[in-house]
């Protein structure tokens, strides 16, 4: 007789508890996590040992985890002893066309060899579904570059790790099965768990893969060389909580710098050429009380050896949350003494990905040590944190060229040091050739940390490649009192500007500004100039004489005005203006369009419009 277990549970505090869990050859398990909500005392499927999916002759038992199902097993679990040549069925959808990537990481192996955790192999692992719900075939693979719904490419398969040997990091890119660039993987290479992979998609753009294989359990490692980065991901067949494993002080506080770094890639890739390849990483980390620090991935471009030309492209818009789904992939980096990247079965808690703290970045028991916490996020999708903590964020907008904002977070909380405080920092790996970003020990960072006073002064470091106009403006500005002022200190035209009333838009020549603007609290100007808005002036388009018209009726002293389109190309340059009540620039031979009006005086303000040229 056959063993079937099936799990449609609607009461959201069951769960199914077992000390150890065989299921026969034939027989099977199927877990609906639909009536389950996300906690710490929930799990759909909880062992507290080992799980046996059948040794005897035929394919073994299986276990199906459908509808955000999760497997969660003992924490005091350190080696694995799951056995069988059964499988255990999961799904992760990626969302990469034919031509990106999604970071993977599986969260099962080969259901082969002796008891404990095995390798994944795609040739063997990966199945697509065939009839729902739980009948799946095996992925095919082709040898070219396109992938199908059928048919993974399998030359895009890849891992990598930092090794010190290397000066180019793209060299540290492998190929499954060993093959090093420009090789390309193998469907049959294998890669231990704990580790991450690169995949790409196929046309449709979505795609379900079944992950079936023996689930991974217990301690898991990854190497991670001193200052280097490795791929890593979540290994287990359930989400992992990303406080846990970053500030899991027997390792990886000691291994690495507590930042998890997601790829991303911009929408509607159409080329395998690297050199047409646009992306970047967003930044994670998690503060030991648990609250999120996150920047969006600024992009960029690649030269046809891999090396990122570092010229901003845009930047992403997708949000790392707490709770890592499963099969997500991630780059970790190693702190100056390195060592490995570890992975418990603490980590490891319930937490549905339709969730909202929880994001595939395409981002248990009673016993279980986890505090599990809900976090608060605001409109933008920004996490809300506690009144002990303040916070702001600076966008720093660039407009030559192709637009791009480097958006800087600074936190300030009472355990904050003037050193690196791990959870609560991110370093800047990768500085774009016009890039904006913090300080510390002489690097740059993303993400910084100071215990609040109110005569912080705060450098910010600017870097142009080209000659252009750059604006400063706040955003998400949390706990600090309404009358507390943000200045950018420009310093050597010794002007401050409260960035929670104004933004400071300036044009500065090509060069890196390490000594020039600085964040402070306070102004040590005696009388602090009035900033000059866009309200002291009348710029419009009159469409019907084909020109640009600014009216100036308080004589403010205008030096020079300057016309861009979109695309950050200068139309026009007029200077060495005198004082009048109004001027007039043509605009008769131009397409119609939005264009971007920068009129700057002689104190170096400047008051920015956008302005839509209809010539009639």
């Amino acid at each position: 007789m056959k063993h079937i277990y099936t799990l449609i549970l609607f009461a959201t505090c069951s769960l199914m508890p077992a000390q150890d869990l065989f299921v026969k050859t034939g027989s099977y398990i199927y877990v609906d996590g639909a009536a389950f909500s996300s906690g710490p005392t929930v799990a759909p499927l909880y062992v507290t040992n080992d799980i046996n999916l059948d040794t005897g002759i035929g394919t073994g038992g299986h276990i199906y985890l459908r509808n955000d199902a999760q497997l969660l097993q003992g924490t005091g679990t350190v080696t694995s002893t799951n056995s069988g040549k059964g499988q255990l069925s999961v799904y992760q959808t990626g969302n990469s066309n034919t031509y990106m990537y999604n970071y993977w990481a599986s969260p099962v192996g080969l259901n082969s060899g002796t008891a404990g955790n095995t390798t994944f192999i795609p040739f063997d692992n990966l199945y697509r579904e065939t009839a729902a719900p739980i009948t799946s075939s095996p992925f095919g693979f082709i040898a070219g570059y396109n992938g199908t719904t059928t048919q993974i490419a399998s030359y895009w398969l890849y891992t990598y790790i930092g090794l010190t040997s290397t000066t180019n990091p793209y060299e540290d890119w492998i190929g499954l099965g060993g093959g090093s660039l420009p090789v390309g993987g193998d469907p049959n290479g294998t890669l231990a768990p704990g580790y991450g992979f690169t995949m790409k998609g196929n046309p449709s753009g979505a795609q379900k893969y079944d992950f079936r294989g023996r689930p991974n359990n217990g301690t898991i490692t990854a190497i991670i060389n001193a200052n280097k980065e490795t791929l890593v991901g979540n290994p287990y067949p359930s989400a992992i909580d990303a406080l846990e494993l970053i500030h899991n002080t027997t390792a990886n506080h000691t291994s690495t710098t507590g930042v998890l770094k997601y790829w991303e890639q911009a929408p509607g890739a159409t080329s395998h050429v690297l050199s047409n390849y646009i992306g970047g990483y967003a930044l994670y980390t998690i503060s030991a009380g648990g609250v999120d620090s996150f920047t969006y991935a600024p992009f960029t471009t690649y030269l046809l050896n891999g090396t990122p030309t570092n010229v901003p492209f845009g930047y992403g818009t997708k949000t790392a949350r707490r709770y890592i789904p499963i099969g997500q992939g991630f780059m970790m980096e190693g702190s100056s003494a390195g060592g490995s990247v570890t992975f418990t079965n603490t980590q490891r808690v319930y937490y549905k990905q339709s969730d909202p703290n929880s994001e595939f970045f395409r981002t248990e028991n009673t016993n279980n040590v986890v505090s599990f916490q809900e976090s608060e996020y605001n409109e933008n999708g920004l996490n809300i944190v506690p009144k002990d903590f303040k916070r702001f964020r600076i966008n720093v907008d660039f407009s030559q060229g192709e637009f791009f904002t480097r958006q800087l977070l600074m936190n300030f909380h009472h355990t904050a040091t003037d050193g690196f405080d791990y959870g609560l920092e991110a370093n800047n790996v990768e500085v774009l050739s016009t890039d904006a970003y913090w300080v510390l020990n002489n690097k740059p960072y993303v993400i910084q940390a100071f215990n609040y006073d109110m005569e912080l002064k705060i450098p910010l470091v600017i870097k142009a490649q080209n000659n252009q106009p750059i604006r400063f403006r706040i955003f998400d500005i949390q706990n600090f009192d309404d009358s507390q002022p943000i200045f950018i200190h420009d310093i050597e035209n010794q002007i401050y500007v409260n960035l929670r009333e104004n933004n400071y838009e300036i044009n500065l020549p090509q060069g890196t500004y390490t000594d020039r603007f600085e964040i402070t609290f306070t102004s040590e100007a005696l009388n602090v100039e009035d900033v000059i808005t866009v309200d002291d002036l009348n710029i419009y388009q009159n469409n019907q004489l084909s020109q640009l018209s600014i009216l100036n009726p308080k004589l403010l002293e205008i030096k020079q005005v300057r016309l861009y389109d979109v695309s950050g190309k200068q139309i026009f340059d007029e200077r060495d203006l005198k004082s009048e009540t109004n001027y007039s620039f043509s605009t008769k031979n131009l397409s119609q369009g939005v264009y971007i009006a920068n009129v700057t005086f002689n104190d170096n303000q400047i008051v920015s419009k956008k302005i839509v040229i209809s010539n009639k």
